[in-house]
């Protein structure tokens, strides 16, 4: 390989972290074409993990790489939410969670490409597209092995574990994640609340809330948010909130009473 193409891959190692994933598309927008990518791969300097993408020789690359690519390079909005981004945060450290499953959110029209579904990652992947909450609102940027991605803050990503429960996220589990919220910042809840699709995520999030007496919750104008109409069951044979017009499992309703 001529030096100019040896310097022209260097500079490439050499502006992003180690650990991430590079697309072949994002590569070409760059000036990296199809023939300079296959030699990079034929000279050791890449690898394939898929059609489309690529690591440094022999780096190891996980899950978090390649949400970095997805972010960076294709301006998705793909991210671990739910109760991988809580666990993310230090959120979920006294409850069991399994290092083997990582859940993504994004939205409706983000998909995810094959690459990253069929390479192995040492951990199950999870996603769910929907845009019950948009855009960027309710995400923060952290520092995961020295490479920044976003992902679900404390409030969002509470909410996407309600939108999942009672199918894939038990109630109660979610409840006990809402305790160790105690410190969210009134004014960004209620923004996610106002701009949230999902009707029984904001009845399940303000129920839950309140029934914690987290002192943020009486800074939420329940005036703005919409609740929509008419009943709605999540468990049969549960208990019936009047308030907020939701029937609830009995063992979350009665959990944390006393004398019970």
């Amino acid at each position: 390989m001529g030096t100019q193409k040896t310097t022209k891959i260097n500079q490439l190692l050499s502006a992003y972290p180690y650990g991430i994933v590079f697309q072949s598309a994002w590569l070409t927008r760059l000036g990296y074409d199809s023939n300079l990518q296959k030699r990079y791969r034929n000279s050791g300097w890449l690898e394939s993990i898929g059609n489309g993408a690529m690591v440094r020789s022999g780096d190891e690359v996980g899950y978090e790489g390649a949400i970095y690519a997805l972010q960076n390079q294709a301006s998705s909005k793909v991210h671990p939410g739910g109760k991988t981004a809580l666990s993310l945060l230090g959120k979920a450290h006294y409850l069991e969670f399994s290092p083997k499953k990582v859940i993504l959110f994004g939205n409706d029209d983000d998909m995810i490409p094959t690459w990253l579904k069929k390479h192995n990652w040492g951990i199950d992947i999870e996603y769910h597209p929907t845009s019950f909450l948009q855009g960027n609102s309710g995400l923060t940027t952290i520092n995961v092995k020295n490479i920044y991605i976003q992902i679900s803050a404390a409030a969002r990503a509470i909410m996407e574990c309600l939108y999942l429960a009672p199918a894939h996220q038990d109630l109660l589990e979610c409840y006990q994640l809402m305790e160790g919220l105690n410190n969210l910042i009134p004014g960004q809840v209620q923004e996610l609340l106002e701009n949230c699709h999902s009707v029984k995520v904001k009845r399940l999030f303000l129920y839950m809330a309140e029934k914690t007496g987290h002192d943020w919750f009486r800074y939420i104008n329940l005036a703005k948010v919409d609740l929509g109409d008419g009943k709605r069951s999540l468990v049969k044979k549960g208990v019936y909130i009047a308030r907020y017009k939701i029937t609830v499992p009995k063992e979350l309703d009665e959990y944390g009473k006393t004398g019970i």
